[in-house]
């Protein structure tokens, strides 16, 4: 029963891995499809050519939409500059689902669920932050939880 109830700081360290792992892979793939023609893509030019005149996307919106993907997403693996990748993800994801998914609705191909689902992880990871596994925590001992923050108990 304790394997359903315990946490610590090393677990929730490795759930924020696979985590950062999973979407990191995801938005890097697709960023590499769009800024290097990776994995079958159309490479940058013709990607923010489509995005400027398909969509009506200014094009140094889309320059900084692709490199979002693929900076963001290898930032995300690594666990390098975390909350700030994380924060830029959420974004361009929420951008995405507004302005060119939400007309679908919910479903894949086209719907905002695929895009919505890549939000919510990049906020989740952005609230939680780089955990113990990463770059992060590595590169800068500083900005490192020096104390455990403690939950209110209710009154009795």
């Amino acid at each position: 029963m304790k394997a359903f109830t315990h946490s610590n700081e090393n677990l929730q360290s490795v759930a924020v891995l696979v985590l950062r792992i999973g979407l990191g892979a995801v938005m890097f793939a697709h960023g590499a499809q769009k800024v290097i023609g990776a994995f079958g893509g159309k490479g940058l030019e013709a990607t923010v050519t489509g995005m400027s005149t398909g969509l009506g996307v200014p094009e140094f919106m889309a320059y900084l939409s692709c490199y979002t993907e693929f900076l963001g997403g290898l930032g995300l693996l690594l666990g390098i500059l975390t909350r700030f990748f994380g924060t830029a993800v959420f974004i361009n994801m929420m951008v995405a689902v507004l302005a060119v998914h939400a007309k679908n609705g919910f479903f894949a191909p086209t719907g905002y669920e695929f895009p919505l689902s890549l939000a919510l992880m990049s906020l989740t990871i952005t609230i939680a932050g780089p955990g113990l596994l990463s770059l992060d925590h590595l590169l800068f001992p500083k900005y490192r939880h020096t104390e455990k923050p403690k939950l209110s108990s209710p009154a009795h």
